[in-house]
């Protein structure tokens, strides 16, 4: 008999992380119902940044250009200390990723609601009920029955889907749910966050500044649309009633020399830091993204961001499996590919954190600093640097000196018939292999072409603008960056899945890597 379903995939919460899901899996003709007991959004600043990986993302579900119209480029990072000291700074050079810089200011109410209104031209795909929450979630072997209280007036309804994603925050239910724990550590410090309207322009305000002190180390933020953020311990002695009123609040913003030529104080409100992570992600057919699934300090600007790329990962994935292309194993590679990326920057916002409260040591920070020799790589600073995958679906060995995990850069490159655009609008939204002056087929073994051809791959020969091209499925590095990318690594062909990451090369072996998995180390 066959089953009526209400929705493909049930999105518990629609924060930035449920949108994105939404938008993921829409983009993929996957249908999705979100609940959201909110009826508007949080009206306070959260995020404050996304990056070029973020970007890309947005690029991949059609709506990079729309968001980057709500937010700014971000100049640089600094730590300083009060007297005048700089003890850190990270310059952004231009992204490898797509068009813009490495790092933009957001300001979180405006580009969610430029997100929300994306998903709404989704209508026929996202169906999304505000003033509701989930209150049971019953799986079977064949899908989730989602039941679901409406806020107002009590009535309760049910829903039919065949996946759920949990994305209901740091306090979700979805977690309690499925039996997670959430493991690791609160703070017992609280902040507050002071978010203000920018009345006038003054020196370096675009530059993000961290002021390192024991006793007020403060992150100090320019945001988009005119806002101004600072975020400041509370002293052991200070309590949420000890900052009432504005007039209490202002205090803490001239001492370090603003005033109300500056800014207008918006809104405060308070919160501690968490470095915690639930122990596992999965329950059969319910999973946890964004908050529900980890939480981190501020000081990496990663968490709002790593929520997004935890549903951009499972969203292709389970779209392709609910259509058919890609066998159930493979939503198994959701948390052991997330977990990884989640940890390291919980613990490089846990490190950068020290260096702000000034925890850390001379030689520590020294360390931090230090350029390391003779790599193949050309080193980045962990903040800024390109993503890389350390497990997951991926075969070969990963590290400085390989391409594999790697993500492909996106320069401007040009087809055969002299169309030019960046390197995704080129290669469309599935798996291809790309070959250095060389079609990729050749490089594949017989049963190893058949195991590509079975997931949809294309096989795209990169020629250089000096020669011309031989057959239709060729691109023509214009920019002159991805054969020497490939070269870098002495490769001539790699795998790329559709998340943009280097699944496999040559130099290890081009065929399709194995399901299970196991975890690599960089």
């Amino acid at each position: 008999m066959t089953q009526h379903f209400d929705a493909d995939v049930a999105i518990v919460g629609y924060g930035p992380t449920g949108v994105t899901a939404a938008l993921t899996l829409a983009g993929h003709g996957v249908s999705a119902v979100a609940f959201e007991r909110d009826a508007d959004i949080y009206p306070r600043a959260r995020a404050v940044t996304v990056n070029d990986w973020t970007m890309r993302i947005f690029q991949s579900l059609g709506i990079g250009e729309r968001i980057a119209k709500v937010i700014e480029p971000q100049r640089a990072l600094r730590w300083v200390t009060y007297d005048g000291t700089e003890i850190m700074r990270v310059e952004h050079p231009p992204s490898a990723l797509g068009p813009g810089p490495r790092f933009y200011n957001i300001y979180q109410p405006v580009m969610e609601a430029e997100l929300r209104a994306c998903a709404e031209e989704h209508g026929e795909l996202i169906d999304v009920r505000y003033g509701v929450e989930v209150t049971v979630l019953e799986q079977d072997a064949d899908g989730v029955t989602v039941t679901t209280a409406d806020i107002a007036t009590g009535e309760t309804r049910t829903a039919r889907v065949r996946y759920v994603i949990g994305a209901d925050g740091g306090g979700s239910a979805t977690r309690a749910m499925i039996g997670s724990r959430l493991l690791g550590d609160t703070l017992d410090v609280q902040w507050i966050v002071i978010d203000c309207r920018v009345k006038r322009w003054w020196p370096d305000r675009d530059l993000l500044t961290f002021w390192s002190d024991r006793q007020r180390p403060v992150v100090d933020i320019a945001l988009s649309a005119g806002n101004h953020r600072w975020e400041i311990p509370l002293k052991p002695h200070e309590t949420e009633a000890d900052f009432a009123a504005e007039d209490d609040v202002w205090p803490l913003l001239k001492a370090m020399g603003v005033t109300t030529e500056d800014v207008s104080i918006h809104q405060w409100a308070f919160y501690r830091h968490h470095a915690r992570m639930a122990d596992t992600w999965r329950a059969g057919r319910i999973f946890l993204a964004g908050d529900a699934a980890h939480l981190m300090p501020p000081w990496a600007g990663a968490g709002m961001q790593t929520g997004m790329r935890d549903v951009h990962n499972l969203g292709w994935k389970l779209a392709r499996v609910l259509k058919g292309e890609l066998d159930e194993s493979w939503l198994d590679t959701y948390e052991a590919e997330r977990r990884p990326n989640a940890e390291f920057f919980t613990g490089l916002a846990v490190q950068l954190g020290r260096v702000i409260k000034q925890e850390a040591t001379p030689a520590e920070i020294e360390e931090m600093n230090r350029v390391p020799e003779d790599t193949v790589t050309p080193f980045e600073p962990p903040l800024i640097a390109p993503p890389v995958l350390d497990a997951g679906w991926i075969r070969g060995p990963v590290g400085d000196a390989a391409i594999v995990g790697r993500m492909v850069p996106q320069p401007v490159a040009g087809d055969t018939t002299g169309r030019m655009a960046r390197l995704d609008d080129l290669l469309g939204d599935g798996f291809v292999l790309l070959g250095a002056d060389a079609d990729p087929a050749t490089l594949l073994a017989p049963d190893e072409k058949a195991e590509w051809d079975a997931l949809g791959a294309r096989y795209i020969a990169i020629r250089p603008k000096s020669s011309y091209t031989q057959g239709p499925d060729e691109l023509v590095d214009l920019d002159e960056v991805l054969l020497p990318w490939l070269a870098r690594y002495g490769v001539r062909a790699v795998a790329v899945r559709p998340d943009r990451f280097v699944a496999a090369a040559d130099v290890s072996g081009l065929a399709a890597p194995a399901l299970p998995l196991e975890r690599s180390a960089r």
